[in-house]
């Protein structure tokens, strides 16, 4: 029986006050290895408990722009990921009026 894996690499390094300086990662399967990033947000489900565990992690240097640019995306690409994930066209659409508010708020 043939197990395929893949496996996704995050490292994180820490100042004397335990705040992330750096972060980096690798996904070999994705031809990256040891990318630089400045900020990070991963959700992962625990279907025992029915809740959703988080890691949101920025290093002390990303600026503050660039923080509410990712945000944008992000919210943008979970409208699109829910779509997919649930066919769920309408409420997708709902999202991403918000996520139009919100780039709009943020000018």
């Amino acid at each position: 029986m043939n197990n395929l894996k893949s496996e996704i690499k995050i490292t994180v390094e820490l100042d004397e006050n335990r705040v992330p300086e750096k972060l980096t990662w690798s996904a070999q399967d994705g031809g990256v290895n040891e990318e630089q990033a400045k900020a990070m947000l991963l959700s992962i489900w625990d279907s025992n408990a029915k809740e959703t565990l988080r890691i949101d992690l920025w290093t002390k240097d990303m600026p503050v722009d660039e923080m509410k640019q990712f945000f944008h995306q992000t919210l943008v690409a979970m409208a699109d990921t829910f779509q997919r994930a649930t066919t769920d066209e309408k409420m997708a659409d709902t999202m991403r009026d918000f996520c139009d508010y919100f780039a709009e708020k943020l000018e």
